[in-house]
């Protein structure tokens, strides 16, 4: 375990890809400012802010609840990044890019949840 929320890598990486998103939807239309920017960045947002909520609850099913909430931010994210670039707001490379950072977060948030799942923390309090 570790003694707060920045040692999980799936919030490491979930804070990667929320600066990635920041620095891309800036140079979105001007247009898309109270539209696809803000609710791109507040999904991604989403991803970090719940595993650390969910890092300092006490009970198993209140974890997995926040995490859960985390991984539903990371498939919404998922669709902001398709429609990014079928939009033409991001070219292919980036696409990529941020593709490839949601695959790693999700990855790991669902590793972790099965950690949680499978580990008994109520020994460990």
């Amino acid at each position: 375990m570790t003694n707060n929320f920045h040692g999980i890598v799936a919030w490491q990486m979930a804070h990667e890809f929320v600066l990635m998103v920041y620095r891309e939807t800036k140079h979105f239309p001007d247009f898309e400012k109270f539209g696809l920017c803000s609710q791109f960045q507040r999904a991604a947002v989403s991803i970090p802010a719940n595993i650390a909520e969910g890092y300092k609850k006490l009970s198993k099913a209140d974890k997995l609840r926040f995490y859960n909430i985390a991984q539903g931010s990371l498939e919404e994210c998922r669709y902001y990044v398709l429609l990014s670039r079928d939009l033409g707001y991001i070219n292919e490379e980036h696409y990529n890019l941020l593709f490839n950072k949601v695959e790693e977060t999700s990855k790991l948030l669902n590793g972790y949840c099965k950690g949680v799942v499978d580990n008994d923390f109520s020994k460990a309090l």
